[in-house]
């Protein structure tokens, strides 16, 4: 296993007014390839915010964060955009599909941003689409399809560049029981091919699919449960 994200003695501060408000409190984690990762606890807890730090979404008040050992701390925007682009691929609970593209279109979008030729940027589309077992539903619009569908053509979107790490915010939240054991499985498939794949979640019936569980809860992230997710 190689370690892909590495946050290390890292927190995340609010001002507002005269209040100091911790989001994160200082947190030590790697995340590894080969390894499906949830990062589990209550609403408000700090999950999205070590999320985002890990995402190069924003950046820590103290304390460092790696990706593919390179510090993020001190990149400009522009570097910062081209890690975000190059190493990490995003999965959210809304799908973010753009309503007026295909599936295959969606897909493309990340490639075409990075100056791939269309050509190949569609082959390797449909690739990513084939992987999620969506080839047949490719050309459908988003709103033609259900939503683990969706799900599976986002989480193909975030493939579709190669990632190194895969980053899902309750990415099944919105789907039925079903669908959530497909896209689960299919993140799972990822992992156990070579992906890093970081998975918030409160929903307690994803922990099946994990090989590694981290719990926040009051900012803090801890391998150890709490009392209260410790007893489901």
């Amino acid at each position: 296993m190689k370690t892909v994200g590495k946050l290390i003695g890292a927190c995340k501060e609010y001002k507002t007014g005269d209040t100091m408000i911790t989001a994160l409190q200082p947190t030590t984690v790697d995340f590894r390839t080969n390894e499906l990762t949830l990062i589990m606890g209550p609403s408000g807890s700090g999950k999205t915010t070590l999320l985002s730090l890990l995402g190069c979404v924003i950046f820590p008040t103290r304390g460092e964060v790696y990706i593919n050992d390179v510090l993020i701390n001190g990149l400009s925007e522009k570097e910062l955009a081209r890690t975000r682009l190059n190493n990490i691929g995003f999965v959210f609970q809304s799908f973010n599909l753009l309503a007026p593209l295909t599936g295959l279109e969606n897909v493309m979008q990340p490639l075409l941003l990075m100056d791939v030729p269309y050509k190949e940027a569609k082959s390797r589309a449909a690739e990513a689409l084939e992987k999620m077992n969506m080839t047949d539903r490719m050309n459908n619009l988003p709103k033609m399809l259900s939503g683990g569908q969706q799900q599976r053509v986002a989480i193909a979107r975030a493939l579709v560049s190669n990632p190194s790490i895969l980053l899902c915010d309750e990415p099944t939240a919105a789907l039925d029981v079903k669908s959530l054991g497909v896209v689960m499985t299919e993140l799972k498939m990822l992992a156990d091919g070579g992906k890093a794949v970081a998975v918030v979640t409160h929903d307690l019936r994803l922990k099946q699919f994990a090989d590694r569980i981290i719990y926040v809860n009051n900012g803090i992230a801890s391998d150890q449960p709490d009392e209260d997710l410790a007893e489901h």
